[in-house]
């Protein structure tokens, strides 16, 4: 796409305009800052209040299956080990995970196709138990992720804003976006923060997606919020900072170690929502308790917190990326459901792309961008 210099008089301007700064704005504005006028405006106090910073962000090559969707975490981990786009500290942390496997319940969607650092290991009971000792009677086994790692979120995010300010763009907090109309040179956004003129439009605003691409005049793509539960149980048992993150095949649970006796346990649960401020269930809580302890014998001894994110999805569950096609100034960055922190770092790339009409960097080859465009059926 070719961008203009927008004239307005004294009404703020700016090339792109990103809504929306959680780590899907804030990653592409890194990108795009350096060459563009990058304004990112976030609705919050501060960026990535929401489904960011409520993420138990891990990176697993296995996470999606085989899918598009996937490659762009492989493509991403290159990225995260050079600290893209600038960090001080290491983006990732290795834990690896455990897949638990049972009798008739031992195949690992996707896992079959995974070679080099990301490649499984199949391990017998015996093994399984010398890394988690307590598991439950019904675990045959597991397979063993060992590329599995943390990602420092709060880490990732803070460089992505700072590239944006350190290239000369703008992040303004506090700043909804209320509407959006059509001029002769792109867009009259109106936000908290005044009128801002903008040649292109960028909707990553998570959740609020399509409440964006309405207040613009444009019909959502039928985006899900969905809700994830996460619980921190205080247990009767030590060691396990360090713990794998473990999984009934992504079934049903997950729980990973954060303390010395604490875990994060999730019950997996997605459950239909508007967007909002998201808080933990009481019965959800629940759910995950009682899964975490059919898996272990480990005695619960307190709920030291509980939180709640919001996931979402499109329709056909492929991230949303790409030109509106019902109007060209209008580019969607959404839809990334539980994968949005481990693909940000390709999936920005991808996007930058699309937006300058560039070839695909080698960095994405075998990525198809038809796969991601929005209203695709």
């Amino acid at each position: 796409m070719a961008f203009q210099t927008v004239t307005s008089g004294v009404m703020k301007q700016t090339d792109i305009l990103i809504v929306g700064g959680g780590i899907a704005g804030a990653s592409l504005g890194a990108r795009l800052a350096a060459e563009h006028r990058v304004a990112l405006v976030e609705s919050e106090q501060q960026c990535g209040r929401h489904s960011t910073g409520r993420s138990v962000a891990f990176w697993q090559a296995s996470l999606g299956g085989d899918t598009p969707e996937r490659r762009l975490s492989i493509a991403s981990k290159p990225m995260f080990d050079s600290h893209w786009p600038g960090a001080d500290t290491p983006l990732l942390r290795r834990r690896g995970a455990l897949h638990l496997t049972s009798a008739g319940h031992d195949l690992l969607d996707g896992g079959d196709n995974l070679g080099g650092d990301d490649a499984l290991v199949l391990l017998d009971r015996d093994s399984l138990d010398r890394m988690v000792p307590g598991l439950r009677e019904q675990w045959s086994g597991a397979w063993f992720e060992p590329s599995c790692a943390d990602i420092e979120v709060a880490s990732f995010h803070a460089a992505c804003l700072a590239a944006i300010r350190r290239s000369g763009g703008q992040v303004r907090t506090d700043s909804a976006f209320r509407s959006a109309k059509r001029s002769s040179e792109g867009w009259i956004a109106t936000t908290d923060d005044g009128d801002i003129a903008a040649t292109l439009i960028v909707n990553a605003a998570g959740a609020w997606a399509d409440d964006v691409a309405i207040r613009a005049g444009l019909p959502g793509i039928a985006l899900e919020p969905r809700r994830r539960t996460v619980v921190q149980l205080r247990v009767g048992r030590s060691g396990l900072r360090d713990l794998p993150l473990v999984t009934d095949l992504h079934a049903s649970f997950y729980f990973k170690g954060e303390g010395d006796n604490t875990v994060w346990v999730s019950p997996l649960d997605e459950t239909l929502t508007d967007p909002c401020d998201a808080a933990a269930e009481e019965g959800d809580v629940a759910i995950a308790i009682d899964r975490f302890q059919h898996a272990v014998d480990w005695p619960v001894e307190a709920v030291e917190r509980k939180w709640a994110g919001l996931r979402s999805f499109a329709p056909t569950r492929a991230m949303q990326f790409g030109y509106d096609p019902l109007e060209p100034g209008f580019f969607w960055c959404a839809g990334q459901g539980g994968m949005g922190i481990q693909t940000a770092p390709a999936a920005s790339l991808l996007c930058q792309s699309l937006i300058e009409g560039t070839v695909l960097p080698p960095e994405l080859a075998g990525i198809d961008p038809a796969h991601f465009a929005p209203r695709r059926r």
